[in-house]
């Protein structure tokens, strides 16, 4: 499958001033499938080590994590010579060993000829830090996510609609009214398949809707499963609760993350570190209170945010949301689309590597999404329907007068009062 991150991949491979390299990601994103492809296009051999299931090569690492030793390991381990430059060393899930992820630290120091690539769920990274150090400012690090709805139609096959969606969204001319319905459509069927690569691939191989759903089931299992295993008896309950309160929490009118849905008295001392391992876990995106100023970063608001899961498919799945009304044109007025809506548009900006807030005047006004370009703060503004009235927005404008706004909705394209409209499926072009 193809995926734009190996374009980060090949850029890396050809720095002068290289550094081991680690892919950070959720379960089952598909960080092992692409780097295996990338080592065997582009490197004469590979050489594959997981640390989950390796445990004999896992235990000789422990003994050393000497740079020239572990090659050495390495190559008596699998015959054959690593050669700098031709072998890609490929060290998976390796949260299953820290003294592995801190010799990354000697690779970069004692022997960066080598070129090494380390993938591992954020869970097992972020929390396992008891014994030895985090390699800081040795290593370079990128993000991996699920196909974001341009990976989904390149998936489909549709390379074509991506380059006349590109361009309708540099000229802001409408697009042919029969596309602009066809990428509807293909928005609506991501809605509910989502971008896990597994659950893609079944619906390429059985062209049905349904037979993903069990896929997903799977894969939101794994997730819990993994929050007993990397965390107590006690904190892996908080998380599996802040984690199962993720619907209830974006159907509210007020958005905002509330301890107290959680549970009766919950509060952020108690659940702060369950909300922080979702987040480093890649299962959820955060999204912090802003106000308008330049860097967002330093006005944001830590005590209010909203979570949305990283996966749009898992969320429809975990939300019991009723597939056929989300496949149809116009969706029945009962169907909660709003939060669902927006779930999608911020991985959409995620995946773009945009850090995401919103805005709240006063509780009179609120944007869904606020994004820095350079100097600009955007204000976004999501909309499911053709119905984009909205006096969040024209407050907003009036209050912070934005160089433009943009609106998301199912509208065509277009430039109108200053504010730039963006079909639901173009969303990966901002």
């Amino acid at each position: 499958m193809n995926r734009e991150i190996i374009n980060n991949l090949i850029k890396w491979k050809d720095l002068k001033n290289r550094k081991p390299l680690i892919i950070h990601g959720a379960r089952q994103v598909g960080k092992t499938y692409i780097v295996k492809e990338f080592g065997k296009k582009y490197y004469e051999n590979l050489i594959y080590v997981n640390f989950e299931t390796n445990k004999e090569l896992s235990s000789q690492i422990d003994k050393s994590i000497d740079a020239k030793f572990i090659i050495n390991k390495l190559e008596l381990f699998y015959g054959e010579k690593i050669i700098p430059g031709k072998t890609l060393i490929f060290f998976d899930e390796i949260q299953a060993n820290e003294r592995a992820l801190t010799s990354l630290k000697y690779f970069y120091e004692d022997a960066p000829e080598y070129h090494i690539i380390a993938a591992g769920s954020l869970l097992g990274i972020a929390i396992n830090r008891e014994n030895y150090s985090f390699p800081v400012g040795k290593v370079q690090i990128i993000n991996m996510y699920p196909l974001s709805f341009k990976e989904f139609l390149i998936a489909l096959g549709r390379e074509d609609l991506i380059e006349e969606i590109k361009k309708h969204f540099d000229n802001d001319n409408k697009i042919d009214n029969d596309i602009h319905e066809l990428c509807l459509q293909l928005y609506r069927t991501y809605l509910i398949i989502g971008g896990m690569p597994e659950v893609v691939q079944i619906y390429l191989e059985e062209k049905k809707i349904i037979s993903t759903l069990d896929i997903q089931a799977m894969i939101l299992d794994s997730y819990v499963r993994d929050m007993t295993k990397y965390a107590d008896n006690s904190e892996s309950n908080k998380i599996i609760s802040a984690f199962d309160s993720i619907p209830v929490q974006i159907a509210k009118d007020n958005q905002k993350f509330q301890y107290k849905i959680i549970s009766k008295g919950a509060t952020s001392s108690l659940f702060g570190p369950a909300i922080l391992w979702l987040k480093n876990s890649g299962i959820v995106n955060q999204v912090f209170k802003v106000s308008p100023k330049i860097p967002l970063e330093m006005y944001k608001d830590l005590s209010s945010f909203k979570l949305y899961m990283s996966d749009v498919g898992l969320f429809v799945n975990k939300a019991k949301y009723p597939l056929y009304q989300i496949d149809l044109k116009t969706q029945p007025t009962m169907i909660s689309m709003g939060p669902l809506t927006e779930n999608y548009v911020a991985n959409e900006l995620k995946i773009n590597e945009y850090d995401l807030y919103y805005w709240e005047s006063k509780g009179l006004a609120e944007i869904d999404f606020i994004i820095q370009k350079q100097t600009d703060i955007i204000p976004i503004e999501v909309k499911s329907s053709i119905h984009t009235k909205s006096r969040s927005l024209d407050i907003y404008v009036r209050e912070n007068k934005p160089k433009y706004a943009i609106r998301i909705s199912e509208k065509n394209f277009g430039f109108e009062n200053n504010i730039k409209s963006v079909p639901l499926y173009a969303v990966f072009c901002i």
